[in-house]
């Protein structure tokens, strides 16, 4: 059985017409039926009108979020809907049920729209459609930003190194350990390029270079390695990207990239 691809799917859940033979296929097949079910929720949604969904308008610290993470002006500091004259939702006692995905038109409603001028998507040219659309992407842009900001700011830095070339090598680099809320340290490892003939291998190491702790293999120009629990940073502050042969010996093979001394 072809199923419909999803631009066909789209089209349909849009109120395109896409003839008979797409029409008789979705109502017979399961599958491409609930997937155009999905796709027509969404369009309700979205679409204005007595069938939209009723939205919980969100807080003021959304708009204060947004207005950090853009670097607004104090004029438009005012959450704007906090001034709308538009009615609240009625409370209710139970969650409304999302509106139901429009049946499909018979062939003769599909042949009527065909006759009637402005039919199918009509809807998406109206001016005001539009504008909802670019605000609520813009809004929804400012909120990933200021979610990822926040999740940023869950990390404390606790130590730094500038990476400087070893030996015959000419690649520099930066490391430093930040340290999430839940106490995990992670060390993050940055190199301009990688002159690795074997493998990169992170190491931190003992001033004196008589004890060291692999962190792990670094497999492009940057890594991220957790710092084992209980392991003293300052009795291993320096950090090392050595250049391993693939020889099955786990032991540091003398030859370093790059290192660096942990500084808090």
């Amino acid at each position: 059985m072809q199923h419909l691809d999803p631009e066909s799917l789209s089209l349909l859940a849009l109120g395109e017409d896409l003839g008979d033979d797409a029409a008789d296929h979705l109502r017979s097949c399961a599958g491409c039926a609930a997937d155009y079910a999905g796709l027509r929720r969404a369009v309700v949604a979205a679409k204005p009108g007595p069938d939209a969904l009723a939205l919980e308008p969100p807080g003021p610290q959304v708009w204060a979020g947004i207005h950090r993470a853009l670097g607004l002006s104090t004029a438009v500091a005012a959450d704007p809907l906090a001034a709308s004259d538009s009615p609240s939702p009625t409370p209710s006692s139970e969650a409304p049920m999302p509106p139901s995905p429009a049946p499909l038109p018979s062939r003769e409603e599909r042949a009527a729209r065909k006759r009637k001028p402005g039919g199918g998507a009509g809807w998406m040219r109206r001016p005001g459609v539009w504008l909802t659309a670019a605000a609520a992407t813009v809004l929804l842009a400012a909120g990933v930003f200021w979610s990822v900001q926040q999740n940023q700011a869950q990390v404390t830095p606790l130590a730094r190194a500038e990476l400087a070339p070893v030996d015959q090598h000419s690649a520099t680099g930066s490391a430093r350990v930040v340290e999430a809320k839940d106490g995990q340290r992670t060390l993050e490892v940055q190199v301009n390029k990688n002159e690795a003939r074997g493998y990169q291998e992170v190491w931190l190491i003992a001033p004196d270079l008589s004890r060291l702790v692999s962190l792990g293999v670094m497999t492009s120009d940057s890594g991220t390695f957790p710092v084992p629990a209980g392991l003293n940073l300052s009795e291993y502050p320096i950090v090392d990207v050595s250049d391993e042969p693939v020889d099955g010996n786990p032991a540091h093979s003398s030859v370093s990239i790059v290192r660096g001394t942990l500084v808090s």
